[in-house]
């Protein structure tokens, strides 16, 4: 059904698809094979920095268990990715939507060598998820991180290798798997984490910076009581 809309001229999906994609037939040679670069490999780069600063903030925060819930929120994202590109196998065979350039002509087609189903982008699917995800443990970095996941798909409709549909399923599916499956694979995470943090140096990954490698318990002070004095002690102590 998707790729039979795709085919139509007149849908809007592929008018939006023409027009994104003209903008790369209209800029420098040097724009493109920066657009290129970025859309195939410079965002999903930025996505592994903004998940390292953003475990690296998370260890900073002042208890041990804001700490591990953070990690876990952290290490969610990636695997939220991972989930969801699983996720997305079936559905490209299933939807079996060739790329947009097999069915219509004039697209500037700035990567080569796209030989698989275009419905949904794999790109697309897993910046989101990793945007959502990181949004669960840290606002501020999920933020930007889903920013980097728009631009993403922006990119992948400007390379002339995605329909814009293409682009918004990856989106729900990123968004989806990662926000359904969050409860479950925190729940499984965070005490996973605890125990990582309460180790020797692996505990590290783990453990706030300003939390001790191994709480130090209080010390407990005996109450002795006092010694009576009998008849014959009183004698010596006048």
């Amino acid at each position: 059904m998707v790729a039979g809309l795709a085919s139509d001229g007149s849908n809007p999906d592929v008018s939006l698809l023409y027009d994104i994609n003209g903008l790369a037939r209209s800029a420098p040679a040097w724009a493109d094979r920066v657009m290129a670069f970025v859309g195939e490999y410079g965002i999903l780069l930025a996505l592994v920095l903004v998940v390292l600063w953003c475990w690296w903030s998370v260890r900073r925060r002042g208890t041990a268990e804001e700490s591990v819930s953070g990690v876990a929120g952290v290490v969610w994202a990636p695997l939220a990715a991972g989930i969801a590109l699983l996720v997305n196998i079936p559905i490209r065979g299933f939807v079996e939507r060739p790329r947009p350039f097999r069915d219509h002509d004039g697209l500037d087609v700035l990567v080569a060598g796209k030989t698989d189903y275009s419905f949904v982008s794999d790109h697309a699917t897993l910046a989101m998820a990793v945007g959502v995800g990181l949004f669960i443990a840290h606002k501020r970095f999920g933020l930007a991180a889903i920013g980097l996941a728009l631009a993403e798909g922006f990119c992948r409709v400007y390379m002339g290798v995605h329909y814009p549909t293409d682009v918004v399923g990856g989106f729900a599916l990123g968004t989806a798997v990662a926000l359904l499956l969050a409860p479950v694979a925190l729940g499984l995470l965070t005490p996973l984490c605890a125990a990582v943090a309460r180790s020797g140096p692996a505990g590290r990954l783990v453990r706030s910076r300003r939390a001790p490698a191994h709480p130090r318990r209080p010390h407990r002070t005996l109450d002795l009581p006092e010694p009576r004095l009998g008849e014959g002690d009183s004698d010596l102590a006048a």
